[in-house]
């Protein structure tokens, strides 16, 4: 069932499971306001079990363009389009988020985002692969994130 995510009130609402789910809560209403603010997007998630194609697509991307693949359980799940891009998130249960920014019509703007929620450690598969650079979010606390630009098409 879709879930809109209220960056006003914080819920931790599909995320349960995850050890740091308050930092990953907050990393998701982090993502909510940015879409709100900049699009007026609602960020709508949906369980990651009613999602498999949306979860193939970014397995596929990590294997093909850097050889990663996660071992973490993805718990949801958001696809959508505003103006030229598509936007795809996978919030993971270890409090890690995998994004892709894949513009429609402009090959050299396509990238896939790493952030990981405050208390969690860098998972082993990408481990010494990446710098994570540091945010401060008032939602979210520290978020640590990082980026690699898509090659592909996909």
């Amino acid at each position: 069932m879709a879930y809109i995510v209220d960056f006003k009130n914080v819920s931790t609402v599909g995320l349960e499971s995850s050890p740091v789910a308050e930092a990953l809560a907050g990393l998701r209403a982090n993502e909510a306001r940015y879409f709100y603010n900049k699009y007026k997007h609602r960020f709508t998630v949906v369980p990651a079990d009613e999602s498999p194609e949306t979860i193939e697509y970014v397995k596929r991307i990590l294997k093909e363009e850097r050889g990663i693949e996660l071992s973490a359980k993805p718990l949801e799940t958001s696809q959508f389009q505003v103006e030229n891009i598509k936007w795809t998130y996978v919030f993971y249960e270890d409090g890690l988020e995998v994004n892709v920014l894949y513009t429609l019509d402009d090959p050299k703007k396509r990238a896939v985002g790493l952030k990981l929620s405050e208390g969690m450690d860098v998972p082993k598969e990408l481990e010494g692969k990446f710098k994570f650079a540091k945010q401060k979010s008032k939602l979210a606390g520290t978020i640590r994130g990082s980026f690699f630009v898509i090659k592909g098409e996909y």
